[in-house]
């Protein structure tokens, strides 16, 4: 089966994330302008981390539901409300593409965790590194959005668009770091992995010099973008869970991963013929961003650690996934698959943090 078969489209309401659409259908009413009774609700096959739902209501008009899961969560994760902040601020005062919010519940009496409401965007989502069925031209085109895209959000002020007080100021990578290990070490049920213990180790005696600070996505990938339907044009950027203030080039580097990441278990790009998909290479693509933000180009071992960092950044998230599969809080069917991931990837980290020891 496909990514797109795997995670595009809705389902039926998984039974452990169904709750009470009347209820949900009464505080509708009361919160979103031009909301007509007659609340239909589905559940999209994919989002990992925050169960995310299609609302449909009686004149057909339909809306996206992203809510914390059920049960017990670990301490500043699944932060709706930080998404629906940063959406918000962004859509009313930048060109950053994000869907239109409508309003944050934060009674968990209405439907039993805090929840948010945005519009649903029509549009393309490509679940590959290489999207399918598009001509080289194409998918270059696709590439060339996403990196203007990206640029964009990196060129924000936070401080002019409310947000200079979205997260910490400096100290990026000290911060992340400490946070995925604590984060990895709490959680003893999801199990103990040798790369991962000598990454918590090794990355923060090698931070690179230098500090910036802006917002940054913390999951900008291909499939967290919906794409024009007819042409190479962002409609909305996806899933703002992980964003705070940070090093913009900790956030780039991780939308990078797709160059240094294989086709088999990570839907990356390594030992693909990128000339031939009509895909920019990864040192054209970061000359590309470093053209767009107006940066000198970044050294090849600085941006070599960003690397690193960012793969066991994803190694902690998918480590994170892996203990709500055996609590049994995961919100995707396909969050084992994801989980069982964290060990492959957290090698890979360690084999980059060695040839750059080498």
């Amino acid at each position: 089966m496909s990514r797109d078969e795997q995670f595009s489209g809705t389902m039926p309401v998984r039974d452990a994330h169904a709750f009470d659409t009347a209820a949900l259908d009464a505080w509708m009413r009361d919160h979103v302008a031009g909301f007509t009774p007659g609340l239909t609700v589905a559940q999209f096959k994919g989002g990992q981390s925050n169960p995310t739902y299609k609302l449909t209501d009686g004149a057909g008009r339909a809306y996206v539901l992203r809510r914390k899961p059920p049960g017990k969560l670990l301490k500043s994760a699944h932060a709706v409300d930080r998404e629906y902040r940063v959406m918000t601020a962004l859509g009313r005062h930048s060109d950053v593409p994000v869907a239109r919010t409508h309003g944050l519940c934060t009674d968990d009496g209405v439907i039993g965790t805090w929840f948010y409401v945005m519009d649903h965007v029509d549009g393309r989502i490509f679940w590959d590194a290489a999207p399918a069925g598009l001509t080289p031209a194409q998918r270059g085109a696709v590439f060339d959005a996403m990196n203007e895209t990206i640029a964009a959000l990196h060129r924000v002020d936070p401080a002019a668009v409310g947000l200079g007080d979205y997260g910490k100021a400096g100290n990026y990578f000290a911060r992340q770091i400490a946070r995925w290990s604590t984060q990895y070490r709490d959680d003893a049920q999801a199990g103990r992995i040798d790369a991962m213990d000598r990454l918590v180790e090794w990355l923060p005696d090698n931070i690179p010099p230098g500090d910036e600070t802006r917002i940054v996505h913390g999951d900008f990938r291909i499939d967290n973008l919906i794409f024009d339907a007819e042409a190479p044009r962002i409609r909305a950027v996806l899933d703002w869970e992980l964003s705070t203030l940070g090093h913009p080039l900790a956030d780039f580097a991780y939308h990078c991963l797709m160059y240094r990441m294989p086709p088999q278990g990570f839907t990356g790009l390594m030992g693909q013929d990128i000339a031939a998909l009509g895909l920019p290479s990864e040192a054209e693509y970061v000359a590309a961003y470093c053209r767009r933000t107006g940066r000198d180009p970044i050294p090849a071992d600085e941006f070599d650690f960003y690397i690193a960092f960012n793969m066991f950044r994803l190694a902690g998230i998918l480590h994170g996934i892996l203990g709500r599969v055996k609590r049994g809080t995961a919100a995707s069917a396909h969050a084992a698959s994801q989980g069982a991931m964290c060990e492959p990837l957290a090698k890979l980290a360690w084999a980059q943090v060695e040839r750059l020891a080498a």
